[in-house]
């Protein structure tokens, strides 16, 4: 029975699924489709990493933002300095500070 996912996966899966004896019906995205398509999975990747902690799945969103840095011709310095620049105007997150409400 078909199973639908329409959703990237990493380049090798087509290959895994066939050796499992199935039929993966892929297509390669580009342009607005790939950018769209990453950014969905780094949701889904964010996603299971908050379900569960786990580092692997942090590996996960690792590799998902280092393709979108790539696709748009950055680095993982420009992340640096931007997340800097962020938290010397509104701090970090290593004091646990959560917000209840606001009255």
């Amino acid at each position: 029975m078909p199973r639908e996912y329409d959703k990237l996966v990493r380049d090798d899966i087509p290959e895994v699924i066939r050796e499992s004896g199935e039929t993966p019906i892929t297509h390669v995205a580009d342009g607005d489709e790939f950018d769209r398509q990453l950014r969905e999975k780094l949701v889904e990747e964010a996603d299971e990493f908050a379900e569960d902690g786990r580092i692997e799945e942090l590996a996960d969103v690792f590799a998902v933002i280092d393709a979108i840095l790539d696709r748009r011709g950055e680095d993982w310095e420009t992340i640096e300095t931007l997340a800097a620049e962020k938290a010397t105007e509104r701090g970090g997150f290593e004091d646990g500070v959560v917000l209840e409400r606001v009255e």
